[in-house]
């Protein structure tokens, strides 16, 4: 049985900081790509960031561009995003995916989900 399980998540002021983590287990994903989503009360799930297979070419949402920085420890089976000089429109459920070979930006290509971890940012 394959699980994603995020931690990391909590209540910060705006301009702060956060890193989430996600550990995979049940099988290993170093050879696709690893990715966090978004989702705030009342719109859809969004892309945030991805790693493609064996930590190469890293891609992010135009809005967390410079602020976030996603990375992966292949050993672990685990990726991770660090936020800094976060805003309040960050406030979202974050989630962790997996099983991505294409289109790394949409949630249709990803097999695996993890359960989410709240982000809250207060102004």
């Amino acid at each position: 049985q394959v699980q994603l399980v995020e931690s990391g998540g909590g209540l910060v002021q705006a301009g702060g900081s956060l890193r989430l983590s996600c550990v995979a287990s049940g099988r290993t994903f170093s050879n696709s790509a690893m990715g966090w989503f978004r989702q705030a009360p009342g719109k859809e799930r969004e892309f945030v960031a991805a790693n493609r297979r064996s930590g190469f070419a890293k891609y992010y949402a135009d809005s967390v561009k410079g602020r976030f920085a996603i990375s992966r420890d292949n050993a672990k089976n685990a990726v991770y995003l660090q936020m800094n000089s976060l805003k309040p429109e960050d406030t979202a459920v974050y989630y962790c995916a997996a099983g991505a070979y294409e289109g790394f930006s949409e949630p249709s290509r990803y097999s695996y989900w993890g359960q989410g971890t709240q982000v809250t940012v207060s102004s």
